[in-house]
């Protein structure tokens, strides 16, 4: 089965209890590290999640995943907080991050630019507008290829 698929598969065990209990998912990754296998899971809540959360989706996720065995390999299964620069992964992510610190990277570069840290000042769905600096940047949605929120010190 691919990352892909297994992801995909993943998502639809634990979405179902993640709505009910009120908590959003915001990723899931299925990756080696080393010799290990890694499925982790960022999950996230009004006000915060916390370790008790964590436990509590760890627990019926480990065993949904127990009884449909959708994975073939060994691997370690990590439930956690998207943390503090969370990704911004789908376009409500980014909706709601509007007036937020967020650094941006694009596929290509954009007023000579791949890389921007800024305030997010508004997204449409088609466009975000950054303001780094004393610069606004207006970037193309589809033009970008990775975003979260950004701590600036």
């Amino acid at each position: 089965m691919s990352t892909t698929n297994i992801k995909s598969t993943v998502e639809e065990m634990i979405q179902p209890y993640l709505n009910e209990q009120g908590f959003e998912l915001v990723d899931i990754e299925y990756v080696k590290e080393g010799s290990n296998w890694f499925l982790r899971v960022y999950v996230d809540k009004e006000g915060g999640i916390d370790i008790d959360d964590c436990v509590l989706i760890s627990e019926k996720l480990s065993a949904k995943l127990d009884e449909n065995d959708p994975i073939p390999t060994i691997y370690f299964l990590e439930v956690s907080s998207p943390g503090a620069e969370r990704p911004l992964k789908k376009p409500e992510d980014v909706t709601k991050a509007v007036g937020k610190n967020v650094f941006v990277t694009t596929y290509e570069p954009v007023n000579g630019l791949k890389e921007f840290e800024g305030k997010l000042l508004s997204f449409d769905d088609d466009e975000l507008v950054i303001e780094a600096g004393k610069k606004q940047h207006a970037i193309s949605y589809d033009k970008v290829a990775s975003a979260r929120l950004a701590i600036l010190f």
